[in-house]
Order: structure tokens, then sequence, then C-alpha cells
């Protein structure tokens, strides 16, 4: 497996109270050292290493001055490190950002751009470092953590781990029937109407026609209209109930911060109700924000000016989607339920600001990563 390079900036998404990160400082320390232990190089092949660096650097392009679009690079440059790094330094630095832990949970802050489960393209993902992660934890014969649910690639936050299989049973028992309290945090292109409100339509899976066929997730509503009357159709049986409930926490004339609770768990439907029911979709959702293509999301004059990015650097934007919050009931030994909460990642935050969004006041007091300015 290839490892990135020894002089890659620090890596600045945080997570609640502690920092996930200097994940790349951490890997170019330990793979630096272990080179010069391994085998010394004399001047020739110092400067062949360096001149190549500096080619490499230099068929980048240049350094951007904005500082919103050097924080874009750094985010593309890390998930692509993220899928090349040893799963020892992966785990490592998962471990770094632990939220809660007892006997029998372990709960992280799961990074943008890390995939939970291996799949094509995939070279390493959450479920893959689980052993090693329990190893570090509770020593060599630990035995590896259990995934209890999961979450999308470009989703961030609370994530929950299982030291025991049963348990693990339990707790995505507690998924399965709805019984766990969910909490999302995300930033929408424009604001809804209401300001809060339940979207209750039931969603589906269908192929998209067109340049590049592929599948979404849609919506399949129970009525239609039909010369002006609402009349109700037949539900397909492939349709999935779908509710979500959500509030406007902040929000200006071209954007919004929302609070949403999905009370369903369906595949991706926070994104299909934002865009296709409410008609806000997710800062960063290049997949469901047109129907009919997959194209970088298109944004206004107004919030591309705000963000200071181009159109063309538009499709670097990651999703803003955000767990904040998950809310256990009681479960083993414990007699009380768990309320977990964890920050938004450092580019959520920056996004914030830059759009003239403001978090609750609760939250504002308490982030770390709002007082601790990234890498310019």
């Amino acid at each position: 497996m290839a490892v990135p390079s020894c002089c890659v900036p620090g890596f600045w998404v945080r997570s609640s109270g502690q920092c996930l990160g200097s994940l790349f400082t951490f890997v170019s320390k330990r793979l630096c050292s272990a080179a010069a232990a391994s085998r010394p190089m004399d001047a020739q092949q110092l400067a062949e290493r360096l001149r190549a660096q500096k080619e490499k650097q230099k068929a980048k392009g240049p350094v951007p001055t904005n500082p919103v679009q050097r924080r874009v690079r750094e985010l593309v440059r890390f998930t692509e490190q993220l899928q090349r790094v040893h799963p020892n330094v992966l785990a490592k630095a998962l471990s770094r950002g632990i939220v809660h832990q007892d006997k029998d949970l372990l709960v992280i802050n799961k990074p943008y751009g890390l995939p939970v489960h291996g799949g094509p393209g995939v070279q390493l993902c959450i479920s893959d470092v689980l052993p090693i992660l329990a190893k570090i934890l509770h020593g060599h014969k630990a035995e590896p953590l259990h995934l209890c649910h999961r979450l999308d690639k470009e989703t961030t936050g609370i994530m929950v781990l299982a030291w025991e299989k049963e348990v693990a049973h339990q707790v995505q028992e507690l998924f399965r029937t709805r019984q766990v309290a969910k909490k999302y945090w995300a930033i929408t292109v424009r604001v809804p109407v209401p300001s809060a409100g339940v979207v209750d339509i039931p969603i589906i899976e269908k192929e998209v026609q067109g340049q590049q066929q592929h599948h979404k997730m849609t919506l399949c509503p129970s009525y239609r209209m039909d010369n002006g009357k609402m009349v109700r159709v037949r539900t397909s049986r492939n349709a999935h109930l779908a509710v979500t409930q959500y509030q406007v926490l902040s929000s200006n004339l071209s954007s919004a911060l929302l609070e949403l609770q999905p009370v369903t768990g369906i595949k991706h439907q926070l994104r299909v109700h934002l865009s296709f029911g409410l008609d806000c979709p997710i800062l960063g959702d290049h997949k469901y924000s047109d129907w009919n293509r997959l194209a970088p999301q298109k944004l206004s004059v107004g919030v591309l000016k705000k963000l200071g990015l181009p159109q063309s650097k538009a499709r670097h934007i990651p999703l803003h989607l955000h767990a904040r919050q998950l809310i256990l009931p009681a479960l083993q030994s414990r007699k009380e339920e768990l309320n977990l909460v964890c920050k938004p990642p450092r580019y959520f935050v920056h996004s914030l600001r830059h759009l003239g969004l403001k978090m609750p006041s609760h939250d504002q007091n308490g982030d770390e990563e709002a007082s601790h300015p990234g890498p310019q």
C-alpha cells in the first residue's frame, strides 16, 4: 500500500474536546524516522529526492492565495491521503477522536471522506481498522470492535461501536425500532419554507436516463395533481416510508443552518428530502442537487462570493452534513439514557462564518474548533 509523502501539512479536522488531527504530521514523523533508520541517504540521493518533491509540487500548480480555496485544496488532499495511509496510522488517529467510552460502547467522531464499509475503489475503511483500534485501546489480546450502525462516506459525526457482538446487536435493534433519537446539522443552499416542519414522503431508488446512466434515491409521493385536484395514487411496493423533521437554526437570503431529525433511516433520506422535497439541497451535495445529471453543484453568485470560490471550484466543496447528536436508551448495566454530542468539523464551522450563519449560543461558547484556526 502506498504511503503519503513526508512533507504534508497537518490535518485540521478536530473532534469534540480532542484533536483527531495532526494525522499528516503523525504519518510524516513516523515514516520519515523509519526511512532514516532503515537506509541512510547520501547527498546525491537526498538532492534527487528534494528535486523530485519540488517538481511534484510545481506540477500541482500555484498555491491559492484565497484562504477558502486553500482549505478546500487541503481537504481534497486529505481525502486522497486518507485512502493511502497505513491502517495502523488511521486507527491511531481515530483513537484520538473518541467522544465517549465505557465497558460496552466506544463512540468516535467519523471524519469526512472515510467510508464505513469496503467496496469498489475503496482501499481503506473504518471496518478494516476496528481490530487495530481495539488493540490500541485494550491491548493485543482485545477482540475486534463491532459496528452498530453506519454513516455515508461524506457524512461526519457520531459513530457508535460496541466491544461485544451481543451489545452491537442490541444497539442495532434500537436503531431498527427507532428508539434512538438522531439529530443532524446541515448547511443548505436556499432556505426552506416554512422554517420548521415535517417531510413525510416515501423514497424509492430509480435509474436516471441520460448521458450518464446512474441510480438515485428519489421521492415517491402518495398523491398527485389531476386537473387541479389532489388524487391518491398507488404506492410502489419498492418505496420506503421516509419521515424527516426539520427546523431552521439560522438563515439569510441564500442559505440556512438546519437541524434535522430523521424518524426513519432510509438511504440518503435527508439529502433527498431536502433537495427534492424542500428544494434546499445540502451545500456540497453534488449528487442530489440535480436529478438529471451528475455534475458539480450549481451555486448562486452570492453564495460563491461569500465562500470565495468560482463555480469551477465548486466540485471540491464537501457535503455539509454532520451527525451531531445521538440519544441512546438505557442499555446493559447503564440505567440512564446516553446523550452523545459531537462538534462539527472545522470546514463546516468556516463555511458557517463565511455564509454569515450562526450556531446556537451554547455551541458557540464550547466550540474548540472555532478558536483554533486551521492552516492557511
